[in-house]
């Protein structure tokens, strides 16, 4: 049998990279052109390989949004060398798990970030690693030809509460960009304010994907800034903005005249890593002229469902599939429900990861007939459209961020005073949910040194809003605990 190449990230990008290398690409510190971009990759791409690195390898990227960060994921994709980034806010706990999971050849990291890896980490300072490519020839280096190949391990707590490695390869990541930027019609003449981190696949699988492949221009931006983000809007003029549901309740605040110009030039705002709640969605709609087009996705699968670019868009709804995206709704027993009815996703596509890394016994748990059990809860209308009605699991989403209440707990129970934990997820108007623990003592229980410990050692939004002391925690006769009956917490003013 025949090992036919196949189209992988590389060849996609090209498109815009020999079509359009004389024209404005990215801004950053500067504008820089396709070609420009372009020559950046193969640089690194060559440093890179001069310190050994060949396809297959692991290389974890711990690093704020940057041209840099770019230069890396490109080069990797060219080296076939498998892409793992790491959430900046991931403090040493969370990264040594990343670390001993992954095995990657080595860390790269800034001297801003640098100082929460754990100690003995594999570091590669990115100031060297910058110098050395800046000596390195332009000439590309492309070694990955099989679009089955894994293009990167994206770390997601999943429905487990351990951190696993989603295997993403570069035909799944192909495939969604080219959905949409089909889809949603992007082109070369949009403009991409890009404020998501570039370490969730938010970012990078949309925003950095549709950018590359659709030509047009980006300017990247660090970090969202709810305080700046009206003036980057006035001065880049964007005609296209991927956004969470946190951000869009900020760009509320933005004063009428200023909302209309941003309006004026955009063509299309996008939502989605968390439910965007309909008030806000009206409201905004009201303010800026726009109605939000809401999608649904995860790490696993990239996208799987979206509200139309020409049709209604749904109040509350995320829309209907994408093409090449088949989803059931089921129930526990495997059987479809009817439409109004509550039931299960399950999705089945190109779109969809390769497994979890070396964890066999949760990819095959994650799999039901070939059919990727999402573990997102939904009901069907007649007319194909979705809407979302929670977690099977109770993951808590906040801010777009995942967080698996598990890891929290089990962090907690090793704190002095603290005999056991339960961490649930509470409604908040800007970020969805946040974490609140409810913890039994063992002895005396000091709550701002329970806080302490886990700014040291979780990341910030992973932090409990607060610490109810209980006396026991509600448990059902085979002793699970019911977190639907733990005390309602009743927020500060």
């Amino acid at each position: 049998m025949l090992d036919w190449p196949s189209l992988t990230l590389p060849d996609l990008f090209n498109l815009s990279f020999t079509l359009r290398s004389d024209e404005p690409a990215l801004e950053w510190d500067r504008t820089y052109t396709f070609g420009e971009i372009d020559a950046r990759a193969s640089r690194m791409a060559h440093a890179l390989a001069a310190r050994g690195v060949t396809a297959g390898d692991r290389l974890c990227v711990y690093l704020s949004n940057s041209i840099f960060y770019i230069d890396l994921f490109l080069a990797a994709t060219r080296l076939g060398v498998i892409f793992v980034p790491v959430n900046i806010l991931y403090r040493d706990r969370e990264i040594r798990h990343i670390l001993d999971d992954a095995e990657p050849v080595a860390i790269v990291s800034d001297e801003a970030n640098r100082t929460h890896l754990p100690e003995g980490a594999p570091l590669w300072p990115l100031e060297e690693l910058a110098r050395e490519a800046e000596a390195q020839p332009v000439t590309r280096k492309v070694s990955v030809t099989d679009g089955d190949a894994p293009a990167a391990l994206v770390y997601t707590s999943g429905t487990t509460g351990v951190s696993k490695g989603a295997i993403v390869t570069h035909n799944a990541f192909a495939v969604n960009a080219l959905n949409l930027v089909s889809c949603w019609r992007i082109n070369s003449a949009d403009r991409l304010l890009l404020t998501l981190p570039l370490f969730h696949v938010h970012g990078l699988g949309n925003g950095l994907h549709c950018w590359l492949l659709s030509g047009c221009r980006m300017r990247l931006i660090e970090r969202f800034d709810h305080a700046r983000a009206a003036e980057w809007m006035l001065d880049f003029e964007p005609t296209l903005f991927f956004g969470v549901p946190t951000m869009y309740v900020r760009l509320l605040d933005v004063e009428e005249g200023a909302a209309r110009r941003i309006g004026e030039r955009m063509r299309l705002f996008v939502s989605g890593s968390a439910p965007l709640p309909a008030q806000v969605l009206e409201a905004f709609r009201n303010l800026y002229g726009h109605t939000i087009l809401e999608r649904y996705g995860m790490s696993e699968t990239l996208m799987n469902i979206s509200n139309p670019y020409v049709g209604e868009r749904r109040p509350g709804s995320v829309g209907i599939p994408l093409p090449g995206v088949s989803v059931r709704n089921l129930d526990p027993d495997g059987n479809p429900v009817k439409d109004g009815e509550t039931g299960e996703l399950y999705v089945r596509g190109s779109n969809v990861f390769a497994g979890y890394w070396r964890r066999p016994e949760a990819t095959e748990a994650a799999f039901r007939d070939g059919w990727f059990r999402t573990g997102d809860l939904a009901v069907r209308e007649a007319d194909g459209y979705y809407t979302l009605q929670g977690r099977a699991s109770e993951l808590i989403l906040s801010g777009g961020f995942n967080i698996y209440p598990r890891e929290i707990e089990e962090f907690l129970v090793e704190q002095s005073g603290v005999a056991e934990a339960a961490v649930a997820g509470v409604p908040d108007a800007l970020r969805g949910e946040v974490p609140v623990a409810w913890v039994v003592a063992r002895g005396e229980v000091d709550r701002d040194a329970l806080e302490s410990a886990c700014r040291r050692n979780l990341a910030s939004f992973k932090i409990p809003r607060a610490f109810v002391v209980v006396e026991k925690l509600p448990r059902n006769a085979l002793g699970k605990v019911q977190k639907h009956l733990l005390p309602e917490w009743k927020r500060e003013r």
